[in-house]
């Protein structure tokens, strides 16, 4: 659940009394909130000091996502309630992961290792000049990151540097995780080499991160950690923009739609998903959107989403995508649909604080410095649309309790999940087999064809656990039979 520390609480419908800050996540309603749905992980994005706020002139406006590092080891101090005392920040920044961990929640850090905020005059380029940043052809500062500059990862002290740091927070701060912005400027050995000494201190640490650059970059293709070289990465996954853009339409085109809302010819692109972008034999990987070959050799190398701090929310977007306006009604049906896609595919489940309650940026692309009028979380908006948070905490409680949808191997996917054939345009659907007998336990349906459908599945008695309107963990209604009626954009899981 990825979300941005002052945009959670700084609403004053949070509830919160230490508005924008660490201590907001550990007071009662903004944390409530996150055990309610039922997360596993909270994603922060940067806390670590950035350049872009001055945080010795709070009482300015002012605002960013804190993708321009400075320090790197360091509490942002704009975050804590007193920025002039060190001991606040650390103490906050503890308190707060103390408080998720009670909660049972693990705790993700965004981690922007690729650039500095500056450059000629940056710490490290002051401390050895042009040794910390790689060299374009005409031996200035390369950009692959899109904001001046880009780290030299491959070079031993740049590698000691970003090992040291997130063994740093991992121990002194107890972070669960770690999520790496364009994760594609950084080459295979680092990261093998960050997930090494993660291990030595907790096995279960999550790492993940962007797998492209912002631009081009002197690091070989073949060297650098990006989404076609995943398999290469051990137990370090990539976000899936197959499925991100596959599922509701391309970022890149703010008008075009993708499966659930009336794209022709997505239904391999989302198998490919479903399949956690691993090899299947069931999937035509010709017919796949962007990727014509699995770029994931286990389900742990993939993060589905459909969308994230980044572009447009899911809302604003649904309202963009096909050019022509849609009611409000439809927006809601598919912002469920989305998501249950998302949280029925195999792989890392990803979500974006506030899709659980239809959350807009009123159109705004790209918020990263618009301030809190546009980014803010209203929280009014969960008990407006109640209905959508009720169905996402039923997805993900569905999710925790059906091992099926967690796979841990893709050869377990592929002996136990199978593709039904499909008589009609726009419909996927599969099943999964029991772990014991290998006989069909559940089975999934996906129609994005705006009238019902009715689909063959294997005959017997069947619990509906998701339709339309509610999902959960606990079946909804029961019936026997070999065909099932699917409501339009929607899914429907099944259970036998």
């Amino acid at each position: 659940y990825e979300l941005h520390i002052r945009d959670f609480t700084v609403h004053p419908s949070s509830g919160a009394k230490h508005r924008g800050k660490f201590s907001g996540l550990t007071e009662r309603a903004p944390l409530g909130h996150l055990v309610q749905l039922g997360v596993t992980h909270v994603h922060l994005l940067p806390s670590f000091d950035f350049m872009s706020v001055d945080e010795t002139k709070l009482k300015k406006p002012q605002y960013n996502w804190g993708y321009d590092p400075q320090n790197y080891n360091v509490p942002e101090g704009s975050y804590s309630t007193n920025p002039f005392d060190g001991v606040t920040r650390i103490r906050e920044f503890k308190q707060m992961v103390q408080s998720l961990h009670r909660a049972g929640i693990r705790v993700v850090m965004d981690v922007v290792y690729n650039h500095t905020a500056k450059s000629h005059d940056s710490h490290l380029n002051l401390l050895v000049p042009n040794y910390y940043y790689r060299q374009d052809a005409k031996g200035g500062f390369s950009n692959g990151s899109g904001c001046g500059n880009e780290t030299a990862s491959e070079r031993a002290m740049v590698r000691k540097m970003f090992v040291d740091s997130v063994v740093h927070w991992a121990r002194e701060y107890h972070v669960d995780g770690f999520r790496f912005d364009l994760m594609g400027l950084h080459d295979i050995e680092t990261m093998n080499g960050i997930r090494a000494a993660l291990d030595e201190i907790d096995p279960t640490i999550l790492i993940y991160g962007e797998g492209w650059t912002g631009g081009d970059s002197p690091l070989p293709d073949a060297q650098r950690a990006s989404k076609q070289n995943t398999a290469k990465l051990n137990r370090i996954a990539a976000f899936s923009d197959d499925m991100r853009d596959g599922v509701k339409g391309a970022v890149w085109d703010k008008s075009r739609a993708g499966f659930i809302n009336g794209r022709e010819g997505m239904e391999e692109t989302v198998k490919f998903s479903v399949v956690a972008a691993t090899k299947h034999p069931q999937v035509d990987f010709s017919r796949v959107d962007y990727s014509k070959a699995p770029w994931a050799a286990e389900p742990h190398h993939c993060v589905n989403y459909v969308s994230c701090h980044d572009n447009h929310t899911l809302w604003d977007k649904l309202g963009l995508a096909g050019g022509q306006p849609i009611s409000e009604a439809e927006k809601i049906r598919l912002q469920k649909f989305a998501n249950a896609i998302v949280l029925t595919s195999q792989g890392i489940a990803f979500l974006h604080a506030g899709e659980e309650f239809c959350r807009t940026k009123r159109g705004e692309e790209n918020s990263y410095n618009v301030g809190d009028k546009i980014n803010a979380m209203d929280w009014r908006l969960k008990k407006k649309y109640r209905d959508v948070y009720d169905y996402y905490r039923g997805l993900v409680a569905l999710r925790r309790a059906r091992e099926e949808l967690r796979m841990n191997s893709s050869a377990e996917i592929r002996k136990r999940l199978k593709f039904l054939p499909m008589t009609v345009a726009n419909v996927v659907a599969f099943s999964i087999g029991r772990l014991e007998s290998g006989a069909p336990g559940l089975a999934v349906i996906y129609n994005a064809r705006r009238e019902t459908a009715e689909v063959s599945i294997p005959a017997g008695k069947w619990n509906v656990l998701a339709d339309e309107s509610a999902a959960g963990a606990k079946p909804l209604r029961r019936f026997s039979g070999d065909r099932v009626r699917v409501a339009a954009q929607s899914a429907m899981v099944l259970s036998r």
